[in-house]
């Protein structure tokens, strides 16, 4: 099992903007992909920042996840924000 933990920490209102626009979309494609066990990003207290969790049944689920993302409208736009994680392989 892998899990990533973490934050996305926005500088401006147009990052958070960006954040909010896209993040439905991004949300459920990821549910949506085969070995994905849990998949949370919410508003922290404060607004500029998003907490992250990620729970993939496998690396395999995880790389194919990255793959994917890594060509979507969610990394393009929110391309700019700072992203802190940690992950971590059970």
């Amino acid at each position: 099992m892998i899990e990533l933990h973490g934050t996305l920490l926005c500088q401006t209102d147009a990052e958070v903007d960006a954040v909010r626009v896209h993040l439905s979309e991004h949300i459920q494609l990821t549910r949506a992909e085969p070995g994905c066990l849990r998949f949370d990003v919410e508003q922290s207290a404060d607004p500029m920042v998003w907490t992250v969790f990620e729970q993939f049944e496998s690396r395999a689920a995880f790389d194919a996840h990255q793959a994917r993302t890594a060509a979507s409208r969610w990394v393009v736009a929110t391309a700019g924000i700072e992203r802190r994680y940690e992950i971590r392989e059970l």
